[in-house]
């Protein structure tokens, strides 16, 4: 009991040090790579990000999805990268190496598609290298840069909102 308090505090205080870190500098360029969080237990529809994507003019190669399950059968075996919260020290530091590769890449647009927040989830979407920063949870508006608060099933509203504030901010 103690011991998970101490974990707990440890690792929000590293979440806060990450997100006063982050600079942030908007531009208006077009967007080109595009990286997607979400929670496996919420969201199993990569293709529908896929064609969103492919619509909006941009190549399959430029998307990466990263996925978070809680349990170990539920492990996706597809060839997106994921991670459990074993792949996080006491500190809240990443041991893994597909979350490190994924957050070092310096996305155009990351969306992070869960609801509710998690300290896994909102710790990769804190520390990934994107430019702007888009979700659909306004639990921590430090998160992110432009927040579409819609439920994890209602992606036509969020695909909708997306795209109208993209161009609107000259991002497509």
């Amino acid at each position: 009991m103690f011991f998970k308090r101490i974990k707990s505090i440890s690792s929000e205080k590293f979440l806060t040090t990450v997100l006063e870190a982050r600079s942030k500098q908007f531009s208006s360029e077009k967007i080109k790579t595009v990286g997607i969080i979400f929670h496996l237990d919420q969201f199993v529809d990569y293709d529908y990000f896929r064609m969103l994507f492919t619509d909006l003019g941009l190549n399959d190669n430029r998307l990466r999805f990263i996925v978070f399950y809680e349990k170990e059968n539920n492990q996706p075996n597809s060839w997106d990268a994921s991670y459990t919260k074993t792949d996080f020290d006491w500190l809240g530091h990443c041991k893994s190496n597909e979350v490190t590769e994924f957050v070092d890449q310096s996305f155009d647009l990351l969306i992070s598609y869960y609801k509710p927040n998690r300290y896994e989830l909102k710790l990769v979407t804190a520390m990934s290298k994107a430019k702007f920063k888009v979700g659909i949870s306004d639990e921590d508006e430090r998160l992110h840069d432009l927040i579409i608060d819609v439920s994890t099933k209602d992606i036509d509203t969020f695909k909708t909102e997306l795209i109208k504030y993209l161009k609107t901010l000259n991002k497509i």
